[in-house]
C-alpha cells in the first residue's frame, strides 16, 4: 500500500531521528501522548512533535525546522495552550521540553539554576532544603519557564514582586539555532524582554532566579459555607485595598464536585474560601486577619507552616486536567462588582464553574522595581478567573459560556488590560502592555526573529508584517 504524504508532513518527516529519536510525527504509536498538553481539553496537532534532553537537542530541532520551512513551537508543560493550539499548529513543530527538569540551588548566592522544562515543586524543595523560597507559582506542576516568561503571580508577590522581575538569567536557543545567554551585562534587550513578554523570542532552556530567605510564612485558608459568601466577600473587598504589602490573599467561590477525593465535610459543597500567606510574625499576621476572622470561618487553616508547603496551599489540581476559563483585570471592587459577581456565581446562582477567583494585587506588583523587565508591574487591583471541568464537549461548552458570563458582568469595572499568564483563551497580546513596550517587544522580536520562526501562545509580532506595521 503506498502512503502519500502532503508537502508539509514531508518536509516534518525531515526531523525524524533527531533528540536521539524522540520526535514524533502524527501517526507515530507515541504522537499522541507527546502532544497532549496539561489542559487535556486543548486538542493541539502540530506537525511534528520534539522532546530534547539537552541544548543541543534543542538546537538541532530548531535548524532542522527552518531547513524544512517549519515555525517552532515552545512549551514546557502546556497549562496555558489553548491560545496556541487555536493559531493552527500544521506547519509548527511542538518543542516539548519536558525531558529537560535539571535544577541546582546556589545557596550561598541564593540562586536557581533550572532547566527549561523544570516543574515548580523541582525547584522549590531543594531550595527549601537550604531555608530558601523562590517566587513561585500557586500549582507544583506548573512550568517555571512560562510562569516566569509571562509575569508570575504568587504567595509572596505584593511583598516581592513578579516572578519575572526575579529572574537573573535566561539561556535559550533562537530562530538562527545558536545557543545565547540573556543577562544584564549580555543580550540586554533580549534580557528585559523575556522578562515578562512570553515565549516569543527562543526556545528557554535554562533559567537563572533569586531565591529569598524564607523558612516560614503565616499561611493557610477562611472557609464558610457559600451562603455567607456575600457578608465574606463584601468584608475582604473592604479589607483587601488597605492591607499590608506582607499579605497576599486571593477570594473563591467554590462548587466542589462529591468525589472521594474530596473531604467528606467539604464534598459536594458550595463554599466561600480566602486563602493566603503573610510574611510577618504570628502576632502581624494575627492583626492582618482579624476583621476576616471575625466572620467567624467554619475552617480555619492560618498558621505557621513551612515555606515548602505554599506551592499546595491554593489545591490546585496537579496533573493533566480538562478546564475552560476566563479572565480579566479588575480597576476596584465595590459594593456595584460586588452586586454583579454574586448575581452571576453566589448563592443560588446557576453555574457550571468549579471556582471562580479573585486575586488580591497592588503592593509591590504596582511598583516598578529597578532593573526591571519588559512587564514592571500589574496596573489593576485584582485580577479575577473563573474556570470549570470540560470533560466532555458539552460540559466544555457551558463552562466557556458561564465563564465569559463573569467576565462581561464585571467589564464596567475592568482595566481593559490582560495579565497573560491567566488568559487562556486566544486575546490580543498588546492588552497585556503598555503601548511604549509593545512596540520595543515588537522590535526585539523583528531583530532576533526577522522570520517569524517562533510561535507563542500569546504572539509577540514583527513591526512589520506582509508589507505593514503591526499594531
Amino acid at each position: 500500500m503506498t502512503t502519500f504524504l502532503t508537502p508539509t508532513a514531508r518536509r516534518a518527516a525531515s526531523l525524524a531521528g533527531l533528540c536521539d529519536g524522540a520526535v514524533h510525527l502524527p501517526g507515530d504509536a507515541g504522537y499522541d501522548a507527546a502532544r497532549m498538553p496539561w489542559n487535556v481539553a486543548i486538542d493541539q496537532r502540530p506537525a511534528a512533535v520534539a522532546l530534547p534532553a539537552t541544548a543541543a537537542h534543542v538546537q538541532q530541532v530548531v535548524r532542522a525546522a527552518a531547513a524544512a520551512g517549519l515555525r517552532v513551537a515552545p512549551q514546557s508543560t502546556g497549562h496555558n495552550a489553548g491560545p496556541l493550539a487555536a493559531r493552527g499548529l500544521d506547519d509548527v513543530v511542538l518543542v516539548r521540553t519536558e525531558r529537560m527538569r535539571g535544577v541546582t540551588i546556589d545557596a550561598d548566592r541564593r540562586i536557581a539554576r533550572v532547566e527549561g522544562g523544570a516543574l515548580w515543586t523541582d525547584a522549590t524543595e531543594p531550595a527549601a532544603d537550604h531555608g530558601l523560597a523562590a517566587l513561585h507559582g500557586s500549582s507544583p506542576d506548573v512550568g517555571i519557564a512560562g510562569y516566569s516568561l509571562g509575569g508570575g503571580i504568587g504567595w509572596y508577590a505584593r511583598q516581592l514582586g513578579l516572578a519575572a522581575n526575579s529572574v537573573t538569567a535566561v539561556e535559550l536557543v533562537t530562530a538562527d539555532g545558536e545557543l545565547v545567554r540573556a543577562d544584564a551585562s549580555e543580550n540586554v534587550e533580549l534580557f528585559w524582554a523575556l522578562r515578562g513578554g512570553g515565549g516569543s523570542f527562543g526556545v528557554v532552556t535554562a533559567l537563572e532566579f533569586r531565591l529569598f530567605p524564607i523558612e516560614t510564612a503565616y499561611a493557610g485558608m477562611l472557609v464558610w459555607d457559600a451562603g455567607d459568601a456575600e457578608q465574606v466577600l463584601r468584608r475582604w473587598a473592604d479589607w483587601a485595598p488597605e492591607a499590608p504589602d506582607a499579605v497576599t490573599t486571593s477570594f473563591r467561590f467554590l462548587n466542589l464536585p462529591p468525589l472521594p477525593a474530596i473531604p467528606e465535610p467539604l464534598r459536594g459543597r458550595s463554599l466561600a474560601v480566602i486563602d493566603g500567606a503573610v510574611l510577618g510574625s504570628d502576632e502581624e499576621a494575627g492583626a492582618m486577619l482579624g476583621l476576616l476572622r471575625g466572620l467567624r470561618p467554619e475552617i480555619d487553616t492560618f498558621g505557621r507552616v513551612p515555606a515548602r508547603t505554599l506551592t499546595r496551599l491554593h489545591l490546585d489540581p496537579e496533573g493533566p486536567t480538562p478546564g475552560v476559563s476566563d479572565s480579566t483585570l479588575l480597576g476596584e471592587l465595590g459594593d456595584f462588582t460586588v452586586d454583579a459577581l454574586l448575581e452571576q456565581v453566589g448563592p443560588g446562582a446557576e453555574t457550571s464553574l468549579l471556582a471562580t477567583e479573585l486575586r488580591q494585587l497592588g503592593g509591590a506588583l504596582g511598583r516598578a522595581p529597578e532593573g526591571h523587565g519588559a512587564l514592571a508591574t500589574i496596573d489593576a487591583a485584582y485580577v479575577a478567573f473563573a474556570v470549570a471541568v470540560a470533560a466532555t464537549p458539552e460540559m466544555a461548552a457551558q463552562g466557556e459560556l458561564d465563564a465569559r458570563r463573569v467576565t462581561s458582568a464585571l467589564e464596567p469595572w475592568s482595566t481593559g488590560r490582560s495579565y497573560l499568564n491567566f488568559a487562556e483563551n486566544a486575546v490580543d497580546a498588546r492588552t497585556g502592555y503598555d503601548e511604549l513596550t509593545w512596540v520595543q517587544l515588537k522590535g526585539i522580536r523583528s531583530a532576533y526573529d526577522p522570520d517569524d520562526r517562533f510561535l507563542a501562545n500569546h504572539r509577540v509580532p514583527r513591526l512589520f508584517e506582509d508589507g505593514k506595521v503591526t499594531d
